[in-house]
């Protein structure tokens, strides 16, 4: 199964989070040097926001908004393309966005958008699904934004992470649009790690991969004793990088006997 970062969706022009953190500051007539000090982060920024706005529902507003791209552009992607023709049964994303659905959309394949307990259920089992591990601009209550919403998700017991683990551990598992500086995303892996860790049956645990632009020793090393395999792209441009590593991948899958035949 896939695993989808922000990357993913900055390849057709999605803003940085950069974006967010100076909308909010913006909204909240924060000072410059209280944002840019590293002391607070987005999630605290968004927490913040929460309390004095008294919802999240104006920022998911805005955020639906503004990080929306064309129809055009999502066509135009080969990187999106090549998500959808290499047929993947689950594809778990954090981004908000709607891209991967309008990827699907744009060109004929059927899919499922589970956000929640509900879609779970309602899921057909022949199309793709799309999870959207951090929630949908649809639901704000599915919306992993704001500091207590990740402190809430540590526990790994909502229905998607309960979901995510059933998932997991029968598959091969394939990290793309990711900056592994993301502290959520490393405890994800570690979680997953230590699962098979605490089962006692390691060695039988399916291959994971996370795809990063450019080599790094320091990564490699920490993932690889995770069990998490780093691969790395050949080109310096991040979505050129991914885009050419999942063409590989799709003429690799082409090139397969037809195990049905």
């Amino acid at each position: 199964m896939l695993f989808v970062g922000a990357g993913v969706s900055m390849s057709v022009g999605l803003p940085s989070w950069q974006s967010l953190v100076q909308h909010m500051a913006e909204e909240l007539n924060l000072p410059r040097e209280i944002v840019d000090n590293g002391d607070v982060t987005y999630q605290t920024l968004a927490e913040f926001y929460r309390l004095q706005a008294g919802s999240i529902g104006p920022l998911r507003s805005w955020m639906d908004r503004q990080w929306h791209v064309s129809r055009e552009m999502v066509e135009q992607s080969r990187l999106h393309k090549l998500i959808v023709e290499l047929n993947f049964p689950v594809i778990y994303t954090t981004n908000y966005d709607r891209n991967l659905e309008l990827a699907f959309d744009i060109h004929g394949c059927s899919y499922n958008r589970i956000a929640n307990a509900r879609d779970i259920a309602a899921a057909k089992s022949s199309a793709t699904q799309i999870v959207k591990f951090h929630g949908d601009f649809d639901d704000d209550a599915s919306l992993v934004l704001a500091e207590t919403d990740y402190f809430n998700r540590l526990s790994f017991d909502s229905p998607l992470d309960v979901k995510f683990r059933a998932d997991a551990l029968g598959s091969t598992i394939l990290f793309v649009g990711y900056s592994m500086s993301d502290v959520n995303i490393r405890l994800l892996l570690h979680r997953l790690w230590q699962t098979w860790a605490q089962s006692g049956y390691e060695r039988d645990r399916p291959r994971s991969f996370v795809f990063m632009p450019a080599a790094s020793v320091v990564q490699e090393a920490v993932l690889g004793n995770w069990g998490i395999t780093m691969l790395h792209g050949q080109v310096d441009e991040p979505s050129e990088a991914l885009t050419l590593f999942l063409d590989r991948l799709l003429q690799s899958v082409q090139a397969q006997p037809d195990q049905n035949s």
